[in-house]
Parts: C-alpha cells; structure tokens; sequence
C-alpha cells in the first residue's frame, strides 16, 4: 500500500507537537527448533504495522496498527494527536526529502532465495555432529532463524528513509550426562547477513564447541572461591562490557538517575588503557543497522576514551530533553513499541599486551573463556556473571577445567583496575532485552587481566 506520510504527519501534529513521525515495517521471519530429534517448530511468518508518535514538552503518546489502509492510519494519527492536546499549534511539518540508503552491509544468499530443505539440511548437520561426538551427549537442540526487515521512517523534521536488514542465527545446545553429573553446553553464530554465514563459520563447527564444552564440563572439577586475580579471553565476547557498563551509557538512564554514570560526562571512569565504543557501522555484525529506528544515520560512538567518559547514546526523545541530538541510538523491537536509546555493537577496543603474555603474568587465577547470563543494577553498576567454561590458571599456565564459577563486582570499579588489554578482538551476539522489547546486538572486548575480583565456587 502506498501511504501519504505527509497526511498522516499533519494529522500527527494537528494539536500542536514538537515533533512527529511514523514507522513502517514489514517483517519475513522463518523459524527451525529441533529439539532431542524432533521438529518442534516450523514455521514462516510474516508481519506488517504502523507506529505512530508524538512528542510535546518531553512527554510521548504511541500508538501502532496492522491494519493497512490510508483511512486507518489517518484516523490514529489523528487519535495520537489528541492524547498530548496543545494550545500552542505547530501544525506544518516540513517537506520530506528521502536520504541516501546506501548500505555497506552486503547480503551474498538471501533467506528468501534459500529453499526450507536446505535450512533443514543445515539444523540435522548440526545436530548429527552434536550426537555423534561422544557417548554422553544425551540432548540436542538447534535453532535456526533467519528474518528479514524492511522498514520506512518518516518524520516531521523532513526526513524519510527506507532500508532493510536482514539477520541470520543458529544455536545449538547440548546435554551431557555421565550417570552421575549433567552438564551443558551452548555456542550461538549469527550476524547481519544471510546464509553466507555458515561458508564463514560452518554449522558442523557451531554444533562441535557447543558438544565439546558439555561432555567437557563432566570432568570439570568444582570452581574455588575467593579473591583473585582473573583473565577475561576474548573468546568470552563482551558481555560484561554490554551489561555492567552499557547499559548505564544509554540516556534515558542518566535522565532518569538511574544510572552511576550520571553527570560525570569529562571524568575518568576506567583505566587508561580501557576505551569503550558503541558501532553499529561495523559491517555485517548482529548489532548493526544503517539507520535507527527513528531515522537518524548509524554512527560510531566513543563512550570511554584512554578512562575518561566521553558520551553517552541519545535517541531522538532522551536528545530533546539534555539539549542535544541523537547518534543514532533509537532502536525497537518492531512497530508495537516505541524506541528507546540502546546498544548496537559495544565493545571494549584492543589494546598492546600478547594475550598469551597476559596469562603468563598471572601466578594464580582463573581464566574465564566464556561468559554466561547475570544481574546487573545500573543505579549502583554491581554484577554478578556465571562463567559457562572457565580453567585454572597455575604460575602463569593453563590448568584445570573448573564448573560453577561467577565473577562479581563493581563495573565502574572494576574497569579502573584493568591493567593489561589485549591487541586480539572477540564477538559474541546475543538479543539484548530492555523495557520489554528485545533488539539483536553484539559485543567484543580483548583478552583483560583484572587484578582482582571476587570469584564464587564452591570451596
């Protein structure tokens, strides 16, 4: 259906609005759960919706619909208008003038040109690689998606843009059982891309990390507790980085008092050798996009630089209300929600240290390969992590495999203490969940010594 976005945008602002614009999204999304051998779910789905929005004096009204006709739309617009009624009209929007959509995110094997058995072909490989590497694996579930999501944004500042994403995953998880121990094991790949994915990293090789750190686990013996010292890999992706210090950067945040990072804009908050980044131009990444979700172009942020606290992520509203403009941090889950500043790509950016060196200066600690889910309080920035596959390390050695483990501490503090960042880079992906929406997002850190943190175990 084509839509008149300048009607709908004067009906918008027919009560007198700071701003106004819509969104428009279509969405092709196909869905494979194997689970324990059996085909769970199958299926395609395709969705199409408006959002509506308002803005006046800091305050928003938000409404969406699925229902695609000019009429419809009209008539909510006009119903959105009403709920932040104004004396002072601003009733004209300007032209809209279309920006240039250009993408650098090259898609080679759109979903849509990849036939269902060779997505299926795809899960039983993954599965059968899983199965097979050894007599204790007793489970295994793989996940395939892939989505596809065409979006046009107009707003009243003039501007319209169209661009589309198309995201591609696949997760495997795996029991293992020895008769007296169950362990686990996960590993997940995916990105802004199609099924070229899996000529970079092939399913077969997913499935195997995840079956090899399960049946692994069995032998792990019970993780130490205490104060050490700790290697962080960069295999472990950036998940701390994402969730003790991230979330505490996004604006809405800090506007709220929410946030430890709060007026503190210009002073050092990490170590000097830590800088924190949030990209979303970074090509092919889960995490990247060429707009945001309310128009505004991808940029690179530099949040923390050389320690000190440059900036945080703005979306258009959180901008209006600290007198600024947004960097591109508008993100939401789909049309039925209104964007909020969030995460794209975050990372913490490589440093000079050999990792292999930095595992070296440690005489005793532990060194976290993977990391796993957590809490985290904003306000205050204390955590709590488990660590999924994590080794012993003896006089600056490797030991053995150890199981449940966590890492705690203070973010802010704890990246004051960083004292040796690696030159390597590791992702991981992951859909980050905030006010009840869920967006695709990845994070990346280098291999990080932390010359002490408190570790959970069991002795």
């Amino acid at each position: 259906m084509q839509i008149d976005y300048p009607r709908i945008l004067k009906a918008l602002i027919s009560q007198g609005h700071d701003y106004a614009d819509v969104f428009n999204e279509r969405t092709e999304t196909t869905t494979i759960l194997k689970e324990n051998g059996k085909f769970d779910k199958l299926a395609s789905r395709m969705d199409n919706g408006y959002g509506l929005r308002v803005i006046r004096n800091w305050k928003s009204a938000y409404a969406f619909s699925n229902l695609l006709n000019q009429k419809s739309l009209i008539n909510l617009a006009a119903e959105t208008a009403i709920m932040l009624n104004s004396e002072n009209a601003n009733t004209e929007h300007k032209k809209l003038t279309a920006k240039n959509t250009n993408s650098i995110h090259k898609i080679d094997k759109m979903p849509r040109d990849i036939s269902l058995e060779e997505k299926i072909r795809i899960v039983n490989s993954a599965e059968n690689v899983s199965k097979k590497f050894h007599k204790t694996v007793t489970q295994v579930n793989v996940t395939y998606r892939d989505t596809v999501r065409e979006t046009e944004i107009a707003n009243s500042d003039g501007t319209i843009v169209s661009q589309k994403l198309t995201y591609t995953t696949l997760v495997v998880f795996v029991v293992a059982s020895n008769g007296d121990t169950i362990q686990t094991g996960f590993h997940a790949e995916g990105g802004m891309m199609g099924l070229e994915l899996f000529r970079v990293v092939p399913p077969e090789e997913i499935a195997l990390k995840a079956a090899e750190q399960a049946v692994a686990m069995l032998s792990a013996r019970p993780a130490p507790s205490g104060m050490m010292q700790v290697v962080l890999s960069s295999e472990a992706g950036g998940t701390m980085i994402h969730e003790a210090v991230g979330h505490g950067l996004e604006a809405d945040h800090i506007h709220d008092g929410t946030s430890i990072y709060k007026d503190k804009i210009g002073k050092m908050v990490a170590s000097e050798l830590i800088t924190v980044i949030d990209d979303p131009t970074i090509q092919n990444k889960r995490g990247s996009f060429d707009f945001d979700d309310e128009g505004v172009p991808a940029r690179k942020k530099v949040l923390i630089e050389k320690g000190i606290l440059k900036n945080y992520m703005y979306d258009v509203l959180t901008a209006m209300k600290t007198g600024t403009i947004s960097n591109g941090s508008g993100r939401r889950e789909s049309y039925r929600y209104r964007p909020v500043p969030r995460m794209s790509n975050t990372l913490i950016a490589p440093g000079d240290s050999d990792p292999g060196t930095i595992i070296r200066s440690v005489e005793h600690g532990l060194f976290v390969k993977k990391m796993g889910g957590g809490e985290v309080n904003t306000l205050t920035g204390d955590f709590v992590f488990q660590v999924i596959e994590g080794y012993i390390i003896e006089k600056g050695a490797l030991g053995e495999m150890v199981r449940g483990a966590t890492i705690a501490g203070n973010g802010p503090e704890i990246l004051k203490t960083i004292d040796m960042v690696g030159r390597d880079l590791g992702y991981g992906i992951g859909t980050c969940g905030k006010d009840g929406q869920g967006v695709p997002v990845s994070d990346a850190q280098p291999t990080l010594r932390i010359p002490e943190i408190i570790v959970g175990g069991y002795a």
